[in-house]
């Protein structure tokens, strides 16, 4: 679906990425681990092409269609849930509002309310930004620390979804501190010192 080639990538002197590179199939769930500041998150943002690398390409196949929460999920603060869902969906016209409902029911979070995003805790607004990364049926899905302020109930959901997304023939890429051991990885990698390593079992 996705392939990294050799990647590199600094800010100022400080290299984040050196020689990246990896293959995302289909029906894969990669896990990446790392400490703060080694690089995950720039890594999803180079794939996504929110920045730009210094050198190496990202070959994509023509019918992937990537969803990504990566960081802090930004929406229209002073619109509804509704309205940043509807929003996001007509950008490429894949607003499809049976499933947005089911994905918000499935992660307690409603759908009519007026109430604005500027009054979401931080778990609703991550619940919010997981949902608008699937919502699309994208079919390779990049979650950069999906579970930050989600409760131990949230947090099944959210690894029962997964795994139900990669059965369901899509891809998903989780770059987390927690392992979310519920969820049926393929592969297991470490960005360490500007590299990325294959750890599998």
């Amino acid at each position: 679906m996705l392939k990294v080639n050799h990647i590199k990538k600094s800010f100022k002197q400080n290299t984040v990425l050196e020689d990246i590179n990896l293959e995302i199939n289909k029906e894969e769930c990669l896990y990446i681990h790392g400490k703060n500041g080694c690089g995950k998150s720039t890594l999803f943002k180079i794939i996504c092409d929110i920045i730009q690398t210094d050198s190496g390409t990202i070959e994509k196949e023509s019918d992937t269609y990537i969803g990504a929460l990566i960081e802090n999920p930004g929406f229209i603060e002073n619109e509804s849930l509704r309205f940043n869902l509807e929003f996001l969906a007509s950008i490429n016209h894949h607003y499809n509002e049976e499933r947005i409902r089911e994905l918000c029911h499935m992660y307690s979070l409603d759908y009519d309310s007026s109430s604005t995003l500027k009054n979401y805790s931080v778990g609703m607004r991550q619940k919010a930004g997981i949902i608008q990364a699937v919502m699309e049926d994208q079919n390779l899905i990049f979650f950069d620390e999906p579970t930050r302020g989600l409760d131990e109930e949230s947090i099944i959901v959210f690894e029962n979804m997964v795994n139900t997304l990669v059965e369901g023939g899509k891809s998903v890429v989780i770059a987390s501190h927690d392992r979310l051991a519920r969820v049926n990885y393929t592969h297991i990698y470490l960005l360490e010192e500007g590299k990325l390593q294959c750890e599998d079992y």
